[in-house]
């Protein structure tokens, strides 16, 4: 019986491919694929439920930590499996490839990750893997590993390194793709911790992964049971609350110009798409601020404006200069 056909053809930039046929381990061979389970696409997982929807291995129930943890078990899209498998902060089982993929660079390097970190590496047909998957566009790989581990509220309110704590509360963030847009942003901005709510917000589903193209795997996060709550501890610790609102008086760039600057501990918080920061978040809040407009449509999506908020209040501390000692 001939072989099945590579999963892609040529050679690619580090030399020839090292994988098999489909369905085979190419480091143990004899290893079959977990066989395909029923699922559903989280495109709306989160939305309301606050919590990531159940991945799991096959035949198992749901990962421990699913139902009320970050997530983030399952990881699809190159550029976030890559970032999982450098990053190195956590477990990572398997990753599955697809057998019909052009050679890239990127999934060479994927490759030589998977085996450095012992991840048992599968090439499957690329209707298995889609059928896998829990987005809609995986790229033509997935990876399955332990779920995120939350960091504590408090740690995340210390200085580190000389780095002032920069902090984003989402406060009923809902959307996978909003959130998972946010994370990027705040990680390219030098943000240090994220805070979500445990309940009634997105937590890390494959969509925010993806979407995130692998920040996940560089942020501190943590859940805690109410958000207004944590603002009342984080001004416990020092930090400065400063709320988005589109109905602030006081302007983001006014507010980023004024005395004492941004070499302080800081949190900007971010409401729900649509009803923006809940009443009480609002008014624990330390200062509200917003964004200001010259157009004419009445507001800007959450990831957008956040995304403005990051950079504005990134651009501001780094002016400001660097904490000069820890506290």
């Amino acid at each position: 019986m001939s072989p099945a056909p590579p999963r892609r053809s040529g050679k690619s930039g580090s030399g020839a491919s090292s994988r098999g046929r489909a369905g085979q381990n190419p480091r143990a061979r004899g290893n079959a694929a977990p066989a395909p389970r029923p699922h559903r696409r989280d495109a709306d997982a989160g939305a309301g439920s606050g919590r990531a929807a159940p991945v799991g291995r096959t035949g198992r129930g749901p990962a421990p930590g699913s139902r009320h943890g970050l997530g983030g078990e399952q990881v699809e899209g190159r550029r976030a499996v890559r970032e999982l498998l450098a990053a190195g902060r956590r477990p990572v089982h398997e990753v599955w490839m697809a057998e019909d993929l052009d050679p890239s660079p990127l999934l060479d390097e994927i490759e030589r990750l998977a085996t450095r970190r012992r991840a048992r590496l599968q090439v499957v047909s690329r209707r298995r893997l889609e059928a896998e998957a829990r987005t809609d566009a995986p790229q033509g790989v997935m990876a399955r590993a332990g779920a995120l581990v939350e960091s504590e509220l408090d740690d995340l309110c210390v200085a580190r390194q000389g780095v002032a704590p920069f902090l984003v509360v989402f406060d009923g963030v809902t959307d996978p793709h909003n959130l998972g847009s946010l994370l990027r942003s705040a990680e390219c901005a030098g943000v240090t911790g994220v805070v979500v709510p445990r309940h009634r917000a997105a937590h890390v589903t494959p969509t925010v992964t993806k979407v995130a193209a692998g920040a996940v795997e560089h942020l501190a996060m943590a859940v805690v049971p109410g958000v207004p709550n944590a603002l009342l501890r984080m001004a416990e610790a020092g930090v400065t609350t400063v709320g988005l609102d589109a109905s602030a008086d006081v302007s983001l760039f006014a507010f980023s110009r004024s005395a004492g600057g941004f070499d302080t501990p800081v949190a900007l918080v971010v409401g729900a798409e649509g009803r923006g920061l809940a009443p009480l978040t609002r008014r624990r809040c330390d200062v509200l601020v917003s964004i200001p407009q010259h157009g004419v449509i009445e507001s800007l999506n959450v990831a957008a404006a956040g995304s403005v908020a990051f950079f504005e209040l990134a651009r501001a501390r780094a002016e400001a200069g660097p904490v000069t000692s820890d506290q």
